[in-house]
């Protein structure tokens, strides 16, 4: 806005003021001029990427060479043939958690010309990948799980981000190795919880993209560490990469590179596996307090739907235009149309709120919301439609190879489970936190751990 000296955007959003001088150098920068050499420039490009409005297009990079990939595995042999193969020309550790068959572990790796480091006791795959660690002497480390085969030409695009000298941790995109052919493959190729889309991202909690999986992940090694939390047996590698990113360090999805991963298409196995997810949200929240609500938005836009749900829509349609007045007033001095965009962001944000609240009631209170819809006949259909709105959208937006109702009942199916390893998890650990939502009221709050902009 106001000739680029205005800048809102971000994760979460964020209103950034700039010189003309500056304003006429980012705008050189989209069109895809060089961030200069110069302390000022730098700094400005630096400030813009933790702000999350902008994300880079790095040159060179380390040479691959400078690069160990470790592979833990335990049992799969199969699968850690069809890796090895996968991976080839670069120098591998494969770490055997107490595999029931050793030996075909261990020569599987021979074959594929990698080397064979043997755990004395189960731990893990977060133990397994910290023994590997423990064994690199190269400056970057490759974790890749053994049911994974790289795509050709995997590590180019992700080591061009460790130009940047701040970059500790760059994760390609998780697609599955072929089309999905029954119900439930067909719902992991669209929607698989390992896939984060095709949008390049900062990784920190409350960015767009919040984690990514260890499953492919290439790594830094002086920011590792001590590596991964070996007493999470789900959701170590999320609380790896915040805690990356709470030591000040970048981490970056780069969709520009892939990587094949054997997802579960059986219906037991995958529920289960999805319970287990669920699992890790109460031990990450007392980990990283914050950082794992049942939903974060807007407090007005939640109470807008709470008076439309309860049914008062006239009240939450005044709370939606009271909150745009607010918002127009805030941006006056930077725009010059500022009801037109504060009635865009309010109408986005009031609208994204609902989706947020959906996927909520699914995600996480349905145990809950159940006994307060058959105690209040009135709220039925309303909550009902709450419900379905976010796989409906989802569906919408996607356009996965599959009709909307089985779409939408995998999508749902997928919600419970979680929401069952959620609340056991939460009993387990004696906390509520991934319950309850995160609300804030005139601006959207920093990411806890991360940079603490002023908007």
């Amino acid at each position: 806005m106001r000739g680029g000296t205005v800048i809102l955007g971000g994760s979460p959003y964020r209103l950034l003021r700039l010189s003309p001088a500056a304003a006429a150098m980012v705008s050189g920068w989209w069109d895809g001029t060089p961030v200069p050499d110069r302390p000022a420039a730098q700094a400005l490009a630096r400030r813009l990427l933790d702000l999350g409005m902008a994300h880079p297009d790095p040159g060179g990079g380390p040479a691959i060479d400078e690069v160990t990939v470790v592979i833990p595995v335990r049992d799969r042999a199969p699968e850690l043939t069809r890796c090895l193969a996968g991976i080839g020309g670069l120098r591998v550790i494969v770490v055997d958690d107490c595999s029931a068959d050793s030996k075909a572990v261990a020569k599987v790796a021979a074959g594929g010309g990698a080397r064979y480091v043997g755990r004395q006791r189960r731990g893990g795959p977060g133990a397994a990948r910290n023994t590997g660690l423990a064994a690199v002497d190269t400056a970057f480390v490759a974790f890749l799980d053994s049911d994974c085969v790289p795509e050709a030409g995997w590590l180019a695009p992700l080591l061009r981000h460790f130009s940047d000298p701040a970059v500790a941790a760059v994760a390609p995109r998780i697609v599955p190795p072929e089309d999905g052919r029954t119900w439930l493959a067909k719902y992991e190729a669209s929607r698989s919880a390992l896939d984060m889309g095709l949008a390049a991202s900062i990784v920190r909690p409350g960015a767009r993209i919040p984690y990514v999986p260890a499953a492919a992940l290439v790594v830094r090694t002086a920011a590792a560490g001590g590596g991964f939390a070996e007493d999470m047996p789900v959701g170590e590698d999320v609380d790896f990469v915040w805690r990356l990113a709470a030591g000040g360090w970048h981490v970056r999805y780069e969709p520009a590179s892939a990587v094949a991963h054997q997802h579960r298409v059986r219906l037991r196995e995958w529920f289960a596996r999805r319970v287990d997810y669920g699992t890790s949200a109460a031990p990450l929240e007392l980990r990283h307090p914050g950082t794992v609500p049942a939903a974060t938005m807007s407090g007005w836009s939640a109470a807008a739907w709470i008076a439309a749900v309860s049914g008062r829509p006239a009240t939450g349609a005044a709370i939606t235009g009271a909150t745009t007045a607010l918002l127009a007033r805030r941006l006056a001095p930077f725009t010059d149309e500022p009801w037109a965009l504060a009635g865009r962001l309010a109408g986005r944000g009031t609208l994204a709120a609902g989706r947020l609240l959906g996927r909520a009631l699914s995600r996480t209170w349905w145990p809950v919301a159940l006994p307060v819809a058959v105690a209040v006949p009135r709220l039925r259909l309303p909550l009902v439609a709450l419900l379905l709105a976010a796989p409906a959208l989802d569906w919408r937006d996607q356009r996965p190879a599959m009709g909307p109702a089985g779409y939408m009942a995998a999508r749902l199916l997928d919600d419970v489970a979680y929401s069952i390893g959620v609340w056991q998890g939460c009993v387990k650990n004696r906390t509520v936190g991934p319950l309850r939502p995160r609300l804030w009221w005139w601006s959207p709050p920093a990411e806890p751990g991360g940079p603490r902009p002023t908007p």
